[in-house]
């Protein structure tokens, strides 16, 4: 399933939100996880900007652990571990 083991990415919040959606699209046999929440104040605040991160990866760890995600995702790895992801190669 995953090529690498370790994998380093950058994604815009907004891309997370559309990778939660496609995910709860692909399957209603798995329940997914929320996000951290948009913040909107002190949003450049180094600990707030950590605190977000960490958050997002928690998120990752948990979909990315999910066996019935890891056969059945056409997004997952791609959003996980390509660095050249586009979310339009997965609009369907």
């Amino acid at each position: 399933m995953f090529k690498l083991r370790q994998s380093s990415v950058r994604r815009r919040y907004s891309e997370f939100e559309w990778f939660r959606d496609r995910l709860e699209r692909e399957t209603s046999r798995v329940t997914i996880p929320p996000l951290p929440g948009k913040v909107f104040t002190n949003r450049f605040d180094d600990q707030v900007i950590e605190d977000r991160r960490e958050g997002l990866e928690r998120f990752l760890q948990i979909v990315a652990g999910h066996p019935l995600l890891q056969t059945g995702s056409k997004v997952l790895v791609a959003f996980i571990q390509d660095p050249a992801f586009s979310k339009e190669k997965y609009s369907y």
